[in-house]
């Protein structure tokens, strides 16, 4: 078996979808569908069931994903390790600044148990870069949230957030068990600096052109609402602080934490940083 053609394999078992494997792929579905019928014919079973509702694992594809997996970061491993027996073993991340996630610290447990001779960079960016210096070139991989424009980029998602409204406590609105964008229209709302991704200030703006105060870091954001009354969106379950609360949103779509990287970046430790965050983040 070909490493590559188990990396489909491995693409296609996740997402449960031949169009979204060959989106991630990077490549058209008809060649990857061809791939996997011959690992199937090489295998000797079918390693899918494949209906009008979808595509789900059989349990000869069940066992196969495991021992993919696992080759796959075998040979990652391999690569790794050579290289840091060269000297040349380093990974730069970009994280958005501020960040509290308790997924990161499993991340970074995990990815130090796995690769102990790895140096790792942290680059943080305030909230006017999406991409955490991905874009610029001074970062080899971003842990961050979507959505940005990703031409150019592989974004895998890790995870989903529920938002809310940020207001303050004495707020009329805070009241409320959830809230609708709707309810917020004539509010003034935090806005990023002129020149952020038009895609992650809409998102973050509810969809609409929003006048307000300019902020670049999430505590920013926060005075502002506490000063000013001003309003704005934030992750549901974070705790806001003393005197600000946050109330479901209930028509907006979740926030996503992504792993961004450039396309067709090869480097092992991308791809094995990206299997470990997967599983932190699952957890």
């Amino acid at each position: 078996m070909e490493l590559r053609t188990l990396g489909y394999f491995v693409a296609v078992a996740e997402e449960l979808h031949f169009g979204r494997a060959a989106t991630r792929l990077h490549m058209t579905q008809p060649p990857l569908s061809r791939a996997i019928k011959r690992l199937e014919t090489e295998v000797g079973a079918a390693l899918f069931d494949r209906s009008a509702t979808g595509v789900a694992l059989t349990p000869v594809g069940a066992v196969l994903l495991d021992e993919a997996r696992a080759l796959l970061d075998r040979a990652d491993l391999a690569r790794v390790r050579v290289a840091a027996a060269a000297g040349t073993a380093a990974v730069t991340v970009g994280m958005l600044g501020d960040s509290t996630d308790p997924a990161a610290p499993r991340l970074a447990a995990a990815f130090r148990r796995r690769h102990p001779h790895v140096e790792v960079r942290v680059r943080e960016t305030d909230l006017a870069d999406p991409t955490c210096g991905l874009r610029a070139g001074l970062v080899d991989v971003a842990l961050t949230r979507g959505p940005f424009d990703e031409t150019g980029l592989t974004v895998r998602e890790l995870r989903s957030d529920p938002v809310g409204a940020l207001l303050r406590a004495d707020d009329p609105l805070a009241r409320r068990p959830a809230l609708k964008l709707a309810d917020l229209a004539d509010r003034r709302w935090f806005l990023f600096p002129r020149g952020t991704d038009p895609a992650w200030q809409t998102y973050w703006n509810g969809g609409e052109p929003r006048e307000g105060p300019v902020v670049r870091a999430v505590q920013e954001c926060r005075q502002a609402v506490l000063w000013n009354g001003t309003i704005g969106m934030t992750l549901l379950d974070h705790d806001p602080g003393e005197g600000l609360t946050v109330v479901p949103l209930a028509d907006m779509p979740p926030s996503r934490v992504v792993a961004a990287w450039q396309e067709g970046d090869t480097n092992p430790l991308i791809r094995s940083f990206v299997r470990i965050a997967a599983a932190a983040y699952r957890d």
